[in-house]
């Protein structure tokens, strides 16, 4: 086997030397800032409670501390990691499932030195199972990682051979020399890309960005970038990629330039661009600069962005290198009446203002209940009975979606865990609006007649017809009553939060559910009732004059859209 140490000039004359056709292949894409408010009524709910159906009279019957202390650890419903726990404990319950018989591919073996055209000859003979020889070569490649003079070999043979080398194999190749950082290798290939063919894909702008965008050819990736403005079609990672460039190379007033563009577009910048803006070097980082970048903070809190932990070790670090104040960070959890662990201050209560309650209540009441909302299905009628029937009561402490909480368990009467819960809350003097469907009050195994009507004794009740919709209704009867309401469900309303109007109304929805909705995590069937406590300060990044509290995504933990983080940086100012 003789080894071939090829250079991409070599390989560059060998293509461009080619006098057939242009193969036109397809191309492949690259995969001080707000007081805190307390509310005058504050919501009492216990965070775990008990009780056991008794047919004479209910009584409370309060957990194991040890069941006590998991509940409490669990935390809220929408603290990061909650939703894969509930999953992983789902899996767990349903068993290992066997898996499906998976079809074996036939792989290539990889040459581990590079080939001369005999070698791949041979290697193609003895692979003609293989559809296209080359694309599946140099995919394996690029799975592999392999040595680039391997990957140069294959496509001097295939120049050689055919007198040219397609698009399609070229952008693989490229893949390959960005996946290796080869920034000279990918220079070449550009040019041989430009010499070649009159325009490029956007896959190709993606990967000539990613590539040149921190080298000393980075006006490419610049260049690159426009053309892709003019097509509509830049991504934030390749608005991204040019902001590291323009820092790295010194050019802050182009990399907050092409940042306030992607605002524009309405992206989001990825982490490592704007860790790139907080590590760029002190003498560019003016007072202009410097408040650029509490701009980037008051931006993650407006729109509710929690940074990873590497950018929260920057920001800390940035902070703590100010030459002109003196900051020290620590990292920090926040107790269940929202103090910090680290600094024991205050944060900010995740109870809503009257103004933007009023608000909420407004772009709710329009958006979803009375609005064109898809997701209700309702008759006019219902609706308006609905209405005179919450508007003519006292309100309510807790309205509970009524089928959510009975289907916690599948064993029947579906009837009995909906009385505990309800029977149990009661017990505690809250007022309490039951939501359900008029099949619950037809008698049946799943709904026992003495069960509903000892439910009506210690609710209110109100059946809706089967094909409605309940979350409307639930959302109405919680708003009207105010903001000490809560509610019961495990469902978290995700496409009534869509339905309203803007991202403003959207966050506003989001801090008040999570300020008000109770979850039960399980019904065990004996009895038992444990509520998730509901969180009294917001998960937002908050400043005063001596601190700063950033929310962060620890690493490894899965976070949903709609859970948040439960670890903290605390910043404090020496005075």
């Amino acid at each position: 086997m003789l080894s071939i140490q090829l250079s991409c000039r070599s390989l560059y004359r060998t293509i461009c030397a080619s006098k057939l056709p242009v193969c036109h292949a397809t191309a492949i894409s690259m995969p001080c800032i707000k007081p805190v408010y307390t509310p005058v009524q504050t919501i009492s709910v216990t965070c775990t409670v008990s009780a056991r159906v008794d047919r004479d009279s209910p009584h409370v019957k309060y957990p194991r501390q040890s069941e006590r202390k998991e509940y409490i650890r669990g935390s809220s419903v929408f603290s990061a990691g909650a939703a894969k726990t509930r999953s992983d404990k789902n899996k767990d319950l349903e068993g290992s499932k066997p898996s499906t018989p998976r079809t074996k591919n036939s792989k290539i073996v990889l040459p581990t030195e590079p080939l001369n055209a005999d070698g791949w000859n041979k290697l193609k003979l003895d692979n003609k199972s293989d559809g296209n020889f080359e694309d599946h070569v140099i995919d394996q490649m690029i799975k592999k990682n392999s040595d680039l003079d391997i990957a140069k070999s294959l496509l001097s043979f295939v120049a050689v051979r055919d007198g040219d080398v397609t698009y399609k194999l070229l952008l693989k190749y490229l893949v390959l020399c960005v996946q290796q950082k080869r920034s000279a290798e990918i220079y070449d290939v550009y040019e041989i890309l430009r010499m070649k063919f009159d325009s490029l894909e956007t896959g190709a702008h993606s990967l000539i960005i990613k590539g040149l965008s921190e080298t000393d050819h980075w006006r490419e990736a610049i260049a690159s970038l426009e053309t892709l403005k003019k097509a509509g079609t830049p991504s934030s990672r390749n608005y991204g990629e040019c902001v590291k460039g323009a820092i790295e190379h010194r050019e802050p007033q182009l990399a907050w330039k092409l940042y306030d563009e992607m605002l524009h577009r309405d992206m989001t910048a990825p982490e490592d661009t704007i860790q790139s803006l907080f590590n760029a070097d002190q003498d560019l980082q003016d007072e202009d600069f410097r408040t650029r970048l509490f701009g980037i903070l008051t931006y993650f809190r407006e729109n509710q962005i929690y940074p990873g932990q590497p950018l929260m070790k920057t920001i800390k670090s940035w902070f703590e290198r100010n030459p002109n104040e003196t900051w020290k960070g620590q990292l920090a959890k926040v107790t269940d009446s929202g103090h910090c662990q680290a600094c024991k201050e205050q944060l900010e209560s995740i109870h809503l203002t009257p103004e933007e309650y009023d608000t909420l209540k407004k772009a709710v009441i329009d958006s979803v209940i009375k609005g064109e909302d898809t997701y209700r299905k309702t008759t006019p009628a219902e609706l308006q009975t609905f209405l005179k029937f919450v508007d003519s009561r006292p309100p309510y402490d807790i309205v509970v979606d009524g089928l959510n909480v009975a289907y916690l368990t599948r064993n029947n009467p579906l009837s009995t865990p909906l009385l505990n819960i309800v029977s149990c809350l009661a017990a505690r003097g809250k007022r309490i609006l039951v939501l359900g469907r008029k099949h619950m009050v037809v008698p049946s195994k799943k709904w026992l007649k003495d069960d509903i009507r000892r439910l009506q004794a210690y609710a209110d009740c109100f059946f809706l017809d089967n094909i409605s919709l309940d979350d409307p209704f639930l959302l109405y009867a919680c708003l009207s009553s105010g903001s000490h309401c809560c509610f019961i469900t495990s469902d978290l309303l995700r496409d009534h939060k869509a339905c309203l109007p803007n991202r403003e109304i959207q966050q506003l929805f989001f801090k008040w559910q999570r300020g008000h909705q109770l979850v039960l995590p399980f019904y065990s069937g004996k009895g038992d009732v444990h509520l998730r406590p509901i969180l009294t300060y917001d998960t937002i990044l908050q400043n005063t004059q001596l601190s700063w509290h950033i929310p962060y995504d620890e690493v490894g933990v899965k976070r949903t859209t709609y859970e948040v983080p439960k670890t903290w940086l605390c910043l404090r100012k020496s005075t």
